[in-house]
């Protein structure tokens, strides 16, 4: 981008929005970028920490409105972090996350100074779904604390491992949630037919998470676990209490998915489930 670009709007001292000739809209980030700037005014893009694009006219619109909530202080810091998970996730972001991530961070920075009690019931979910996430959203919160001496609770860095993986894979956070709900759901119902208590740090739980999480992905893309009919069979007559609360997890999936669940995942539920009783 290394065309000059013509200031269209001063958003704060910041961040300014511009006209390229080439890609149209801007949005340019740094520290004093838009002191002084007035619109026709020509910027050198070379001199922004940050350039990125908003195309989505409802995300341009929303970022504009969440700039005059956000502390000025913190934009460079938001930059910095925004650029920081793009290199250490190796993907392209998604352009929603330029909002998502700057006002959760915002609305976080709020909580945490003025000591608001947050609780984050599907961390270690979070953590065990999304590992790499999760690590990341570590490294910013440590950015955060060295940068403002601010310390986020553990449950914001659940959180920010959310809006990374949205950031990714361009899910909504909405739909996303709603997935590690039933996830939660799924594992207090095994805990409680089981009457056990599932270790959160243990393999058995890490693998069955992750059966859980691929279940759920199978069913949304139509894909089948595999005829096991045989297994099955055997299954059902060796270890007739997990294979019933296999088929009661399932039941559970069809009515929150509201769509067919293939019948094989009973088959490896209830492996896993017996797994558990053996512990």
């Amino acid at each position: 981008m290394g065309s000059p670009v013509t200031v269209q709007k001063t958003l704060n001292n910041n961040v300014v929005i511009a006209d390229h000739p080439l890609f149209k809209e801007v949005i340019l980030i740094g520290k004093g970028i838009g002191f002084n700037r007035k619109p026709g005014d020509c910027i050198e893009p070379e001199i922004a920490e940050k350039t990125f694009l908003l195309r989505d006219p409802e995300q341009k619109e929303q970022y504009v409105n969440l700039m005059s909530h956000v502390n000025e202080e913190l934009i460079p810091l938001m930059s910095d972090i925004l650029l920081h998970v793009g290199e250490r996730m190796e993907e392209p972001l998604h352009e929603h996350i330029h909002v998502a991530l700057t006002d959760h961070l915002a609305f976080a920075f709020h909580r945490t100074q003025n000591a608001l009690d947050f609780q984050n019931p599907f961390l270690s979910e979070i953590e065990t779904l999304y590992p790499k996430e999760y690590q990341i959203a570590l490294e910013v919160v440590t950015m955060i604390y060295d940068r403002t001496g601010v310390h986020f609770p553990a449950g914001e860095v659940g959180f920010i491992a959310l809006h990374i993986h949205s950031g990714v894979t361009d899910k909504s956070l909405r739909e996303i949630n709603k997935h590690n709900q039933l996830i939660t759901q799924l594992i207090e119902l095994i805990e409680n037919q089981l009457e056990l208590s599932i270790n959160r740090k243990s393999i058995d739980y890490h693998r069955l998470v992750q059966h859980l999480h691929r279940a759920i992905h199978r069913v949304h893309t139509g894909e089948t676990a595999g005829s096991q009919t045989n297994l099955d069979k055997m299954l059902k007559a060796e270890y007739p209490s997990c294979y019933n609360i296999a088929w009661k997890l399932i039941k559970v999936m069809q009515q929150q998915l509201n769509k067919t669940v293939d019948e094989a995942e009973a088959v490896y539920l209830t492996i896993h489930l017996h797994r558990l009783t053996q512990k």
